[in-house]
């Protein structure tokens, strides 16, 4: 099959992958009906492009937290990358790198946060959750700075895992092996790391605490000199509360839709929690972007950036690093593209007025 974009990649990877990895990677919570609207949400919008521009240079690129990286995609945190193909987050990291983007690593990584920054060449962002361990979330964040991570990225829309009921029919676990390598020191609560069961759920449920306020990200924030960006952001009140709380930036993201089934598509808050920003942060997106179209979109109504997540890994499954490369050479080439249709020569010229219902 002849891959011409992200849909055909995903077709590919599902003929490689083990119904069980596809399923934990392509599954939303209960129903899904979140999953199929992050994706509508983009279809529905329309784009009112300019004519007569001279767009016959166009540039992509963007400065995120003080860093320029070569256009406004990056890679979202995923968990598990060993499960699509045996070199994992290292193949990952090495195609963000040649992309001239940043990858967010996953707490879920099947790699070391060390191995990992050896083989970058481009920042690398570490996601998170503030564990009911506080001491093991404190040790994390030092190991996470010690390795050269740029920045922290909070998940903040997990008091408890979203039930996957594809995961749980599949009675997912991970092959042996492998395993939630940076959470092992505290696998002496029991085998739960490499689990052999029921979902993610069960299997990482230590690691969630239903507890967490704000105290608890003002908390975080006095353990690093890190920049912290809080990922999981719905609500525009949410939005301005992160950054009243000292946050770097925020994720306007529904977790991939693997959470809260019937919450809104994330493109379809997204203007509102821009708004309230206010530009004193950068603002990212995920959940659903599959075409450079959709990176116009999202610009256009608020992202500095967005980030993809499921495309890497249907990349990766479907060639290592090779297939991650082809993924964001895809977007990459989709978004040039749609700038230029759209008369547009650079980010700042991609305006609110280009979209509407």
């Amino acid at each position: 099959m002849k891959v011409l974009n992200l849909l055909d990649l995903e077709q590919v990877a599902k003929e490689k992958l083990p119904q069980m990895a596809y399923d934990y990677f392509a599954s939303g919570a209960w129903d899904e009906v979140t999953l199929r609207e992050n994706r509508a949400a983009f279809e529905r919008l329309k784009v009112f492009y300019r004519v007569l521009v001279d767009v016959s240079r166009r540039d992509l690129s963007t400065t995120i937290l003080g860093r320029k990286i070569s256009l406004p995609i990056l890679f979202a945190p995923t968990a598990f990358h060993k499960l699509a193909h045996p070199d994992g987050e290292l193949a990952t990291v090495r195609a963000a790198g040649k992309a001239g983007t940043i990858m967010v690593l996953s707490s879920l990584s099947t790699t070391s946060v060390e191995a990992v920054m050896r083989a970058a060449t481009a920042p690398v962002w570490f996601q998170l959750y503030i564990n009911k361990d506080r001491k093991f979330t404190r040790d994390l964040v030092a190991r996470v700075e010690a390795a050269g991570c740029a920045a922290l990225m909070v998940t903040v829309d997990t008091p408890e895992w979203g039930r996957r009921e594809r995961d749980v029919r599949n009675q997912f676990h991970l092959p042996p092996g492998l395993a939630a390598v940076n959470l092992l020191p505290s696998n002496a609560r029991g085998k739960i790391i490499s689990q052999s069961g029921a979902g993610m759920g069960q299997a990482f449920s230590w690691m969630l605490d239903a507890s967490v306020t704000w105290k608890d990200l003002d908390w975080l924030r006095s353990l690093t000199k890190l920049p912290v960006i809080v990922k999981g952001i719905c609500r525009a009140d949410d939005a301005d509360r992160s950054v009243e709380h000292g946050a770097s930036g925020i994720v306007v993201s529904n977790h991939g839709a693997r959470q809260m089934d019937t919450a809104p598509a994330t493109l379809d808050v997204l203007p509102r929690c821009a708004d309230a920003v206010a530009g004193r942060v950068p603002v990212l997106l995920d959940g659903g972007v599959r075409r450079g179209l959709d990176v116009l979109k999202a610009l256009a109504l608020g992202a500095t950036a967005v980030q993809i997540g499921r495309p890497v890994l249907w990349g990766l499954a479907t060639d290592g690093q090779s297939g991650v490369e082809t993924a964001i050479n895809l977007l990459r080439e989709e978004f040039d593209l749609a700038l230029a249709l759209a008369g547009c020569a650079n980010l700042s010229s991609i305006t609110r007025d280009l979209v509407g219902g």
